[in-house]
């Protein structure tokens, strides 16, 4: 028996990155598995991959998880789907540079719409549904949410704030069998982290070294990995976990 088998989960900004690495993870442990994100283009052509790899029980849903109509619709859609919902991981996430100063309103905005706001709204339409399988949350912050960062006030404060409405719902759920956690990466070679690369303008080599070198092990992190990380919190094998902050970061915030 395989660790999710006749699991049905939602991932949003499941169309790439860390998102799309454990749909896929995901499927190949027995899942069915619904990915949300934003921009159709993506979920098409991630919907294409998963299937190229044999899977037939996934889903797009289009959706802004910052919007309460939309949040409510993927949890629904998934249920329609697939007539459950065991695991929700909470991925969505966008990222932007700057200190306070040089941080505009809007961009704080956006930041913590998605990065925050989109946890709790997601979280609050599949609470009860979660509850009748006594279901997991697995939340996707950052070592940015546990140490502070240069120049990205907006990120950092959006991920703390993830890392700590993690452990409210972890400690008000329990009790009713529902696990929440999250996972807290350090630098992955995600599109995110290329748009950054892209937005500082240094070449690709440059950045890489510079980012490797912020890790004690010398690296940087792969989607495949932080994958295995959300796996292992969203089955029995972390039964008795829950209100955790995982770093999965080669040593970043030990440091």
């Amino acid at each position: 028996m395989t660790k999710l088998d006749r699991k049905a989960a939602l991932i949003t900004g499941g169309t790439r990155g860390i998102g799309l690495a454990t749909a896929l993870l995901f499927l190949k442990e027995g899942a069915k598995v619904a990915v949300s994100g934003r921009d159709p283009k993506h979920g098409e052509e991630a919907i294409g991959r998963l299937k190229d790899e044999g899977f037939r029980d996934v889903v797009f849903i289009q959706g802004d998880v910052s919007k309460s109509a939309d949040a409510a619709r993927m949890i629904q859609t998934t249920l329609k789907q697939f007539a459950r919902l065991d695991v929700l991981v909470n991925n969505a996430g966008i990222w932007s540079t700057g200190t306070a100063e040089e941080t505009t309103e809007a961009d704080w905005d956006r930041l913590i719409d998605i990065n925050l706001k989109g946890v709790f709204l997601c979280s609050k339409y599949a609470l009860p549904h979660l509850r009748k399988t006594k279901g997991v949350i697995v939340n996707v912050a950052s070592s940015a949410g546990l140490v502070g960062e240069p120049e990205c006030v907006a990120y950092c404060a959006s991920k703390g704030g993830g890392v700590l409405l993690t452990k409210a719902m972890a400690v008000d759920y329990a009790n009713e069998g529902i696990r929440v956690n999250c996972v807290c990466p350090g630098d992955v070679m995600t599109p995110m982290l290329e748009r950054d690369l892209i937005q500082r303008g240094i070449s690709r080599e440059e950045y890489l070294k510079e980012e490797a070198e912020s890790h004690p092990m010398g690296r940087i992190g792969t989607p495949d990995e932080i994958a295995k990380a959300i796996l292992f919190l969203a089955t029995y094998d972390s039964s008795f976990i829950t209100g955790a902050a995982l770093s999965v970061d080669g040593g970043y915030v030990a440091q």
